[in-house]
């Protein structure tokens, strides 16, 4: 691959490289320019982070206004979801890295197949977070240190956000899958659907159904992203085309997946574990101080989780040419 020679760039030719970044067109990032394939694939991937942080800040600006029991609540069930968001994480790292390899290589039988694989193992893993977190929802309040009236309050929320962890896990995995494949449009519109639903939704559910109805709005905004994954994954928009008999577990293809993303869960769970024992600390100064404390921490990841974009592409360009070696 070779590099840009040091020119001028116009605003013309710049708005051109957006729009193709946000077309959707399919892309070969093996051959061409190193700038260019960066760009494209940064632009919706950063995009895409910035939507993923919009969620936070949204369902903790409505939810604000019932009180700061109900900001504690989501505080402290978002606080030891990123349990879950760990996995999720580190699983879509996995099929970014193993879906990138495939593509590089001209395999989209092999690229398909493994975006399966993926797929399968979310959903066998989230099933067993989904059932736990459901039935002992009002414990992990307890156990972050929220007051009686915040468990009272926050248990019908929390067991509906953990209930629904299956979308957040298909959400970031085939959005992982998406950008092995160079597709990072899909990515990015994917997460911007479901943050529309979520807006729409949110201040809708809760004024019928209060606390709990902002998880209900978030978890159905989140389906519905995963719809639209589901449709162009099933439509085969790009190089993924799924068949049904990709569907029979490959134990290889699974042992690999997990090779991969454990390290990349491990590497997250760190962070995670901090942020769990900071919430946890907070919360012995009492609803008020927890409910300032996630706000705060929700506009900080809404700065920093947009710098993911450029390492999610650095990480579609290198699996593809090593796969093009």
């Amino acid at each position: 691959m070779s590099f840009y020679q040091p020119k001028i760039i116009s605003i013309k030719s710049i708005y051109a490289l957006i729009k193709q970044a946000l077309s959707g067109e399919n892309q070969d990032y093996t051959q061409g320019s190193i700038r260019k394939a960066v760009f494209l694939l940064s632009i919706p991937m950063i995009l895409e982070m910035c939507m993923e942080s919009v969620f936070a800040v949204v369902d903790i600006f409505f939810v604000g206004r019932i009180g700061s029991g109900a900001v504690a609540t989501v505080g402290l069930t978002e606080s030891v979801l990123t349990l879950v968001y760990s996995v999720a994480i580190g699983l879509s790292m996995a099929a970014t890295a193993i879906v990138a390899r495939r593509i590089g290589e001209k395999n989209t039988d092999g690229a398909s197949k493994s975006a399966v694989q993926g797929i399968i193992t979310a959903l066998s893993i989230t099933a067993a977070i989904s059932i736990a977190g459901s039935i002992f929802a009002a414990d992990i309040l307890r156990l972050m240190g929220a007051s009686g009236e915040v468990v009272a309050m926050g248990a019908p929320y929390t067991r509906i956000i953990f209930s629904g962890s299956i979308v957040i896990m298909l959400l970031f995995l085939i959005n992982g899958i998406f950008r092995g494949a160079g597709n990072a449009s899909i990515a990015m519109w994917s997460l911007w659907i479901a943050n529309g639903c979520n807006i729409i939704l949110c201040p809708v559910m809760i004024h019928y159904y209060g606390l709990p109805g902002a998880a209900i709005a978030t978890t159905i905004g989140r389906g519905v992203g995963v719809c639209y994954q589901l449709y162009h994954l099933f439509r085969g928009s790009g190089a993924i085309h799924i068949l049904k008999k990709y569907f029979m577990p490959d134990w290889a293809i699974i042992k690999s997946i997990f090779n991969i993303a454990w390290s990349g869960t491990f590497q997250f769970l760190i962070g995670s574990a901090s942020w769990i024992a900071l919430a946890r600390i907070i919360a012995h100064f009492g609803d008020t101080a927890i409910a300032g404390y996630q706000v705060a921490i929700r506009i900080l990841l809404f700065f920093l989780l947009p710098a993911w974009g450029m390492s999610n592409a650095a990480a579609t360009l290198v699996g593809q040419n090593l796969g093009a070696l």
